[in-house]
């Protein structure tokens, strides 16, 4: 395995993490536990959940079996998402990270959390509310690291000058979707995150496994995959089940097999390949699936194989006139 360092901190996590947000609902806890086991003799030290993974279920099984183990696991939760039907059940308000940070380390079992991120912009809070919370939660000793989750750019570095005028904790890691069929963190983002000394972990490699390149556009989604599961299915649908994106996964089939790669591993070594990228969660329903998936950690993609998928975003994406010059 592979470990990378967290920005400009001195944080190192496996280049390739757990994403455990089917833990508690489609996958259950005995398979949860299988999974866990290969993640931790393989060397992923990087455990990622969240308290809105199946109602907080998912926080409660990496819990479990993290406790024994807890010094050797870097352990990442999100706080953000909306928990219940009142007004101060989600956000990024002071009132709900005190409420979701207690929840989690309660669910977690553990008295301190090493990544703690805002799973998503709130838009009616003040980012330096958040972050002075952020900073009480980091005197406390109840979390080591902030980080943020599908900010935009302007978010982000507004968070950072904030941090920096008022001496606080600042976003050390950023997680966003980044994948062969999505690439728009590109231009502005994942520079900014690279000037800026910011860490990325990157969900969604496969594309919610469209680019296994398993999946028949001209018939539904077959059982048990993502795109056929209930509530994240139509999601995940409307995110890549696209006529051009099918076509693009049959130019980057073709790029991987001419190479003699196995798919799935072709399109995880291609993110890791880029340097601006720390980490990326694999998310799966098997221990099996898991290993499969970890061969993409010591390939190393040429300029040829790297340069035939530039291709395939221009034709999927073609070029126009940035502003940014």
């Amino acid at each position: 395995m592979q470990y990378r360092k967290v920005g400009r901190t001195g944080l190192k996590i496996s280049a390739a993490a757990l994403g455990t947000g089917f833990f508690g609902t489609h996958t259950g806890e005995a398979d949860a536990n299988k999974i866990m086991d290969v993640a931790f003799e393989k060397g992923i030290n990087l455990f990622d959940t969240a308290n809105s993974y199946a109602g907080g279920k998912s926080e409660e099984i990496v819990g479990k079996f993290i406790k024994n183990k807890r010094s050797q696991i870097v352990l990442a939760t999100k706080v953000g998402q909306k928990q219940g039907t009142g007004p101060n059940d989600g956000g990024l308000s002071r009132e709900h990270i005190l409420q979701g940070v207690e929840a989690s380390l309660k669910r977690l079992d553990t008295s301190y959390i090493d990544i703690y991120y805002a799973h998503v912009p709130d838009y009616t809070t003040l980012l330096e509310e958040t972050l002075r919370t952020f900073g009480d939660l980091v005197k406390q000793g109840k979390v080591r690291y902030i980080a943020c989750a599908n900010f935009l750019v302007w978010q982000l570095m507004k968070a950072q000058a904030i941090s920096a005028k008022y001496d606080l904790p600042r976003f050390d890691i950023i997680q966003i979707p980044y994948n062969l069929l999505t690439r728009d963190i590109e231009p502005e983002l994942l520079p900014c995150c690279v000037g800026e000394g910011t860490g990325v972990t990157v969900y969604n490699p496969l594309a919610s496994g469209l680019l296994t390149g398993k999946h028949n556009p001209d018939k539904p989604p077959a059982p048990n995959t993502r795109f056929s599961l209930q509530g994240i299915g139509p999601r995940d649908q409307e995110r890549y089940w696209l006529p051009a994106n099918f076509t693009a996964v049959e130019h980057i089939k073709k790029i991987a097999e001419a190479h003699g790669r196995n798919m799935a591993q072709f399109s995880i070594a291609w993110v890791l390949n880029n340097p601006g990228i720390t980490s990326v969660l694999l998310g799966v329903s098997a221990a099996k699936q898991l290993e499969e998936n970890l061969g993409a950690v010591d390939i190393k993609l040429t300029a040829e194989e790297i340069q035939a998928c530039d291709v395939v975003w221009n034709e999927l994406r073609p070029p126009r006139v940035f502003y940014g010059r």
